[in-house]
């Protein structure tokens, strides 16, 4: 069978950046379940994916265009240091990510650097403007149950892949 529209792959991969550092490996961990063409993974590796079939290993470089996008410097912003102080939190620091309420509702910033009062946080997602590049092994393709469709994502119990 082959990968198309609302199939379950899954699939071994190996990210690395433009350095060829490992960002991420499912290597000693259960292969990565997803449901092609409903953006569960970055639109690039899905279109690598389409036609391919258990068995097939592959490489493939995805620009972050078609990754996680490029980098926003406007997603960049300065707030106060006071807005997060509150009881028992900890000490903020370069690194840290913190929940922050926008215009879009609840999201993830990265802080950047804090000087005095004011705390730079990045809004960009970690990977925007990072090249990536995959080693992909696929490991199964099959149909999806109109439950998983319904619900966006793969079933599964204990690791283990539920097919009807």
């Amino acid at each position: 069978m082959r990968i198309a529209q609302n199939r379950v792959v899954q699939m071994h991969y190996t990210l690395k950046d433009e350095n060829g550092d490992t960002i991420d490996s499912s290597e000693g961990h259960e292969p990565l379940a997803y449901i092609q063409g409903i953006g569960n993974v970055v639109p690039g590796l899905e279109d690598a994916l389409e036609g391919k079939q258990k068995g097939d290993k592959f490489q493939v470089t995805i620009e972050p265009a078609d990754g996680y996008g490029e980098r926003n410097e406007e997603m960049v912003q300065q707030v106060s240091k006071s807005g997060f102080q509150g009881e028992g939190d900890e000490e903020l620091t370069p690194g840290m990510q913190v929940q922050i309420e926008t215009n879009n509702g609840p999201s993830i910033a990265m802080v950047t650097k804090i000087e005095g009062e004011d705390v730079t946080l990045d809004l960009n997602h970690p990977l925007a403007g990072v090249t990536l590049n995959f080693d992909i092994e696929v490991v199964e393709v099959r149909a999806s149950t109109e439950e998983e469709i319904e619900h966006g994502h793969v079933m599964t119990l204990r690791g283990i892949t539920i097919s009807e």
